[in-house]
């Protein structure tokens, strides 16, 4: 029997599983007696939320699900040639089933794969599945909460708070992949014959708004404040709050709202902006919390930026810190050692040889430090002040955090290898001509390497991952950052004007814009991108494309804007240049280049049918409503 078949018609009760590691306890923390049987798992606060807790350990752990990991699947990164075997390999070709556990051999994915579970193990995590069986077990749940008799009303709101959440959240994850779906609200028998159809994806997006208010609705904004979280004060992190389920009705209601999602249900490849509004609204209300102060969460300082992703020295602390609003647990401190820190750096200094670099054309999206963008790299532009001579210089500050360029000091301390201290990716197009980074078997391909999610010392000289500098690398689902750059795009969207904003709250898209870069040092919106949506749209998509680069946003924000297809967004570059002049160590920004130009080394051939994945076979010919995605 299928596993979609075997979760929708199941009824049995799976016991809550001990989240057994300490690092993992530390943000989720529950006590031995929570492990219970039959209907005891119901019949007090304790209990059930042992019974609830197995939810968590439902969501992959994308960063680190395999040795080495992909998450980036759209313009934005490729792989070097030593394998292919990755699911950015198979988008690449167009071969979207690779998602799909039965085409994947290695079982390297986070989508699907052939032996999941809800144990410890890293390996065994994957969304497809472990998401029905989430929405499983948040309805068996929901159907026994009339059990729960030995509690408070501020313990039934927090079970069936978490509850209503992740019903909604595992529904709406499957959503933005395979669009509308049946929607599981319901504990359904197993005796009958299962006939849900495949809604519409707004349909679907309703009923997920309804579970993610009413969770809002239920939900804390700080479990440490309530009398049920003072039994594990400290460590509630990652327990589902409001803020969490505010933010993903916001998020929901914009992807309701984009032009894929709306064109499905409605026809029309335009916004949504009732749902843009309704976007909004909920934004608003979180960001409104957050800037008052009500809520934990705020920016971090830049001089605090990676801690976002990775923290070093801290004995595997959680990464996030006060700005990652939705992570899952990570199950092992150590596990990204294992293949994510040695993924970025090229073999000739690394310990890896699968190694993931940004594309040339994606690295263009980094303008300059006074907000303006680069027209074409390979001219000057008056106006931003880019010389193409100088390509490294006056650039946005987070290009010099996230990227490695041409005579960027890689090695740190003593090394063996002085000529490969500095990032040699130069390159004149011909093997002869090109830096000892640029090995595309076992280097970067395109001439920038990533450091977004590394500490530069990831090397195999300054040991950056051994175990002694206890490394944790873990990119979150959702940070604030991201929500005011959705709030941006709502409140433009739905009320048709970048100087748009919710009543209540008061900042505009532009505001919300520019408090992003406020935080990295960047020039604000410049004034010929307010004027109209059609110039600011552009802008804030560039901005989505900086701020949140790399930490696996893009494929989805090409899809639902109904890029994904089109060119410049199906291309692949790699940069080449001349060095000249002297070499500058010191301050690489200073170094002048010749005869710079980009290339395309790899085109994508989509259509239209690339904007949804295919569903499995196996489960479309389970029933007549349960049908194939067109083209597929």
């Amino acid at each position: 029997m299928k596993l979609i078949h075997k979760i929708f018609r199941s009824c049995i009760l799976v016991l809550a599983l001990t989240i057994s590691l300490v690092s993992c306890q530390k943000y989720l923390n529950k006590t031995a007696d929570s492990i219970v049987q039959g209907n005891d798992a119901y019949k007090n606060f304790t209990n059930f939320q042992g019974f609830t807790e197995e939810l968590y350990q439902c969501i992959p752990d994308f960063t680190n699900a395999y040795w080495t990991n992909s998450w980036n699947w759209g313009e934005d990164e490729i792989v070097s040639t030593s394998n292919n075997f990755h699911f950015v390999n198979k988008i690449d070709l167009g071969n979207f089933w690779g998602w799909q556990s039965e085409f994947d051999g290695w079982q390297a994915g986070w989508m699907d794969r052939n032996n999941s579970s809800t144990n410890n193990n890293r390996f065994s995590k994957s969304l497809w599945p472990l998401a029905w069986y989430g929405i499983h077990k948040a309805n068996l749940g929901l159907a026994n909460l009339d059990k729960l008799t030995d509690a408070t009303d501020e313990e039934r709101n927090l079970i069936k708070g978490q509850l209503l959440f992740f019903r909604g959240w595992f529904h709406f994850e499957l959503m933005q992949y395979f669009g509308g779906l049946p929607y599981i609200d319901t504990l359904l028998p197993s005796d009958k014959q299962l006939t849900l159809p495949r809604l519409s994806y707004n349909e679907c997006a309703d009923k997920a708004a309804a579970d993610f208010q009413e969770a809002a609705d239920l939900l804390p904004i700080n479990w440490d404040n309530t009398t049920a979280g003072k039994n594990t004060l400290g460590k509630n992190q990652l327990r589902i709050n409001k803020i969490m389920a505010l933010s993903y009705l916001g998020k929901n209601y914009l992807w309701a709202g984009s032009p894929l999602m709306n064109q499905s249900s409605t026809g029309s490849a335009t916004y949504n902006t009732d749902y843009c509004k309704k976007a909004a609204d909920a934004f608003a209300k979180v960001l409104q919390l957050c800037e008052s102060g009500a809520a934990p969460y705020s920016l971090l300082p830049f001089s605090k930026y990676s801690d976002n992703f990775y923290t070093t020295g801290q004995n595997w602390l959680m990464p996030g810190g006060t700005e990652a609003i939705f992570r899952g647990p990570y199950y092992g401190g150590n596990s990204s050692n294992w293949g994510t820190s040695k993924q970025y750096t090229p073999a000739i200094v690394g310990e890896g040889t699968l190694i993931f670099t940004p594309t040339a054309n994606y690295v263009d999206y980094y303008g300059m430090a006074n907000g303006l963008p680069i027209p074409d790299i390979t001219k000057a532009d008056p106006a931003s002040g880019y010389d193409p001579e100088y390509p490294w210089k006056g650039r946005d500050p987070r290009f010099y955090n996230d990227i490695v360029y041409d005579g960027v000091k890689v090695v740190q301390g003593s090394t063996t290898d002085e000529a490969n201290r500095y990032a040699n990716l130069y390159s004149d197009g011909t093997i002869s001509g090109q830096g000892s980074y640029r090995n595309p078997s076992t280097g970067s391909r395109t001439g920038y390497l990533l450091k977004k999610f590394i500490p530069i010392t990831c090397n195999k000289y300054d040991n950056g991952y051994d175990y002694s500098k206890s490394l944790n690398i873990h990119i979150p689902y959702m940070r604030l950052a991201d929500v005011y750059l959705m709030y941006a795009e709502a409140v433009a969207e739905g009320y048709g004007s970048p100087s748009a904003s919710v009543a209540s709250y008061g900042k505009t898209a532009i505001d919300a814009v520019n408090v992003i870069r406020d935080r990295a040092g960047v020039g604000h919106v410049a004034a010929e991108f307010q004027g109209s949506l059609d110039a600011f749209m552009p802008e804030l998509r560039r901005e989505r494309a900086v701020e949140l680069s790399f930490e696996g946003h893009r494929f989805n924000d090409l899809r639902r804007w109904m890029l994904l297809i089109k060119r410049p967004y199906t291309l692949k570059t790699a940069v080449y240049f001349d060095r000249t002049g002297t070499f500058n160590t010191t301050d690489p920004r200073q170094n002048r280049v010749q005869n710079l130009r980009e290339q395309i080394i790899l085109e994508r051939n989509f259509t239209t049918k690339h904007y949804w994945l295919p569903l499995k076979n196996s489960d479309v010919t389970l029933y007549p409503g349960f049908k194939q995605n067109p083209g597929w």
